[in-house]
């Protein structure tokens, strides 16, 4: 019996994080995140209702089973109820998975239209480049970067597309626009993270990974990578900081007018 109530408890106690829900995220800011977190919430709540109820029908057993010992043979099991069960379990699986995969379903709507960003994580930092004025994105190699000598994009000198271009260790959005980031590694396996974005993204050495964004709240937000990437991991962190639209492109003209040329 004493087993019997303290899963009774147990159960009542985990009952309480739906009455009073402790703060699982920050607010979003996307609406993909909002819509990922309506999917967590359904979730949590049809997971909740059946985690209650093979509760208290395992208390409702244990009690029981106490009350009657002895009094004849147990449960042989019933086919027809495990069948249905099974098939119930499996269907609200599949259901849940279905709904779930319409957040990353959405393909790529091409750069019309788009503020493209060239994303360049390596360890242990991240930066961050724009087209200048021209709107082209300057040639890059690997044996042009020159992390102390402020080219850590790997501009190319003799482009002249590339001596416009803008790179910062921050990265600076438009709010309310469209944008696309060019995800790039230069040596292992790091990961964009955004927890206001509800979005993760790895990113791959010899691969150049789109991420698509739209943010329409102007704020700062922390990027972190999420891949352990060796001995410096916790402390490549940058900062997302959405701006209103001609906020933005006043600060694009200062930062260009502030960039070293080669």
């Amino acid at each position: 019996m004493l087993f019997g109530l303290i899963l009774l408890l147990l159960t009542l106690a985990g009952c309480l994080l739906f009455a009073f829900p402790p703060v699982w995220f920050p607010p979003s800011i996307t609406a993909e995140a909002l819509a990922w977190d309506g999917q967590f919430r359904r979730t949590l709540w049809i997971c909740g209702a059946i985690f209650v109820c093979a509760q208290l029908l395992i208390c409702w057993t244990v009690l029981r089973g106490r009350s009657r010992r002895g009094a004849g043979a147990g449960s042989h099991g019933h086919r027809g109820l495990e069948a249905g069960w099974i098939s119930v379990t499996a269907l609200l699986f599949l259901s849940l998975a279905v709904a779930g995969s319409r957040g990353w379903a959405r393909g790529s709507t091409g750069l019309a239209g788009k503020e493209v960003i060239d994303v360049y994580a390596h360890q242990f930092a991240w930066t961050f480049r724009y087209a200048g004025p021209d709107g082209i994105f300057g040639h890059t190699a690997t044996e042009f970067i020159n992390d102390s000598g402020g080219n850590p994009a790997g501009l190319d000198p003799a482009d002249p597309a590339a001596r416009d271009d803008i790179t910062a260790a921050n990265l600076r959005i438009p709010a309310g626009r469209d944008v696309l980031l060019r995800l790039h590694s230069r040596d292992v396996i790091h990961d964009f993270f955004v927890r206001e974005l509800r979005t993760k993204q790895d990113i791959v050495p010899g691969m150049e990974i789109p991420l698509e964004l739209h943010v329409d709240k102007p704020g700062t937000y922390e990027i972190a990578c999420a891949e352990l990437c060796g001995l410096g991991h916790s402390q490549m962190r940058s900062l997302l900081i959405v701006l209103p639209d001609a906020e933005y492109e006043r600060w694009k003209q200062e930062r260009w007018k502030q960039e070293p040329r080669q």
